[in-house]
């Protein structure tokens, strides 16, 4: 299957962040936002990232080119779960922010230095 155009992509990224209640992305105040490129750390793709404070406030960022990497020849659902699952990845970083809460931080820490140690 060919891959989602970006605006494509953009499309679909939307309906999966309209699905969420409003209540969930309060203090959200930058928005959902996406980026054409691909980001990678240690040769791993970033699909998303939660970005807080500063000027500009908290916000989400998608990288479209990580999507596209990593799912390079997928079906459309493949995407579509991809998208939901990094949605909702970076919405538990807001949350837990807001309760000033860090789990999902130190657990993705935990399992990046048992990748890297194994590795």
């Amino acid at each position: 299957m060919a891959k989602p155009s970006y605006d494509e992509f953009i499309v679909m990224l939307d309906q999966a962040v309209t699905r969420i209640p409003p209540y969930f992305c309060r203090e959200l105040n930058g928005g959902f936002n996406v980026q054409r490129g691909k980001k990678e750390e240690d040769g791993f793709y970033i699909m998303g990232e939660y970005i807080e404070g500063g000027h500009l406030g908290c916000f989400i960022v998608f990288y479209y080119g990580s999507f596209a990497a990593l799912l390079k020849g997928e079906p459309l659902e493949a995407w579509e779960e991809e998208i939901m699952e990094t949605v909702l990845h970076e919405l538990q970083h807001h949350l837990e922010s807001l309760a000033g809460c860090e789990d999902l931080a130190r657990r993705e820490v935990e399992e990046l230095e048992k990748i890297l140690r194994s590795g």
